[in-house]
């Protein structure tokens, strides 16, 4: 079969707008509605699903995994004291825009995202004589998707809990209000898109609502699992570096 002949586009390109760069990033230069059009409505979500709340979530797992093997007793990883565990959590609970965009830096060097996170972390503990000896420990065992799942499981969390359910409640809130207020307000219903019995628009509210709180429910029901346990999931690096029992301990830290 022949082949139809191709139809030239009747249109000259745009030239691109010189201006727009990712330094410039507004509702105009956003490549999605959700930084854009909606942006407002999404402001939200950044908390908890933004890079930077991914970055800091990532700090919060790589912190607390080298704390539980602290704790475990290794041979060659002494516990924390008091003062050197609190400033590994002050890592997380102050991190900011800032160490977010050292991160970046890191980043543009290592070509790997959750390296960099584990290069910051390094940066941050020079000076603390008793986390220095202990850095090299820093993500060990782990691969780049024990960090990852588990931190993208706490910014679900986080945004559901957060934000989306409760949004749901308010909404639905106002659903039952609407129902109780229009109680008796006569309303045409249809079947197969002809008129039919009547019923009352709040009891159709009320049936948006019903439906709604199970949606709810169900949604506060998902239960968020993780994994921490090496490349393919059998602890090799863990067994490979710690075969004693001691070592077993670390796996279920």
């Amino acid at each position: 079969m022949a082949r139809a002949p191709a139809i030239p586009f009747p249109y000259p390109l745009i030239s691109p707008v010189a201006s727009m760069s990712t330094s410039s990033l507004s509702p105009l230069t956003a490549l999605s509605p959700i930084d854009g059009r909606y942006a407002s409505k999404a402001d939200a979500l950044r908390e908890w699903l933004s890079e930077a709340a991914f970055m800091r979530n990532r700090v919060k797992v790589e912190v607390h995994w080298l704390i539980a093997l602290a704790q475990t007793g290794l041979p060659d990883m002494p516990k924390f004291s008091s003062t050197s565990e609190a400033a590994l959590l002050a890592l997380v609970d102050k991190f900011s825009e800032a160490d977010a965009a050292r991160i970046k830096e890191i980043e543009a060097v290592t070509n790997h995202d959750v390296k960099a996170v584990e290069y910051w972390l390094k940066e941050q503990v020079k000076g603390n004589a008793e986390l220095e000896a202990a850095s090299e420990f820093i993500h060990f065992a782990c691969t780049s998707e024990d960090i990852n799942n588990t931190s993208h499981g706490m910014m679900l969390k986080g945004a559901r809990d957060g934000v989306v359910v409760p949004a749901l409640k308010r909404a639905h809130a106002r659903l039952v209000e609407l129902a109780k207020a229009n109680a008796s307000q006569p309303m045409l219903s249809r079947t197969h898109g002809q008129p039919a019995s009547p019923t009352t628009l709040g009891k159709e509210m009320a049936n948006v609502a019903a439906r709604l709180a199970r949606a709810i429910e169900r949604i506060e029901r998902v239960e968020l699992l993780g994994k921490m346990n090496g490349a393919v999931g059998n602890y090799n690096a863990h067994l490979s570096a710690y075969p004693t029992s001691t070592g077993k301990r670390s796996r279920r830290a």
